[in-house]
């Protein structure tokens, strides 16, 4: 539990852009599924950033909590998924 409230806190900072590139692609029209990859190839980014630069860091912490950066970046994609999905949804309706 302490680990998946540790990845929530990482997530945080990036949830108003996550929710900002979900309006921005939904207003583009493009579909749920285009918006989920350009959203995995971001989180691949931001992993190759935080692991090449003097970012890594931060990784620091949550590596002592025994979270590997693999696993970090991989439930960070899938609770994003969980919320932008059914953000996704919604929005789309009102498009």
């Amino acid at each position: 539990m302490q680990q998946l409230m540790s990845i929530l806190l990482f997530y945080r900072p990036f949830i108003i852009w996550s929710l900002v590139i979900n309006m921005l692609f939904a207003f583009l029209k493009f579909e749920v599924g285009i918006i989920m990859a350009s959203k995995l190839l971001l989180v691949l980014l931001l992993w190759h950033i935080l692991n090449e630069t003097q970012a890594k860091r931060k990784l620091i912490f949550y590596r002592k909590l025994g979270v590997s950066t693999i696993k970090l970046f991989t439930l960070l994609f899938i609770v994003d998924l969980a919320i932008s999905i059914p953000f996704l949804i919604i929005l789309k309706e009102f498009v």
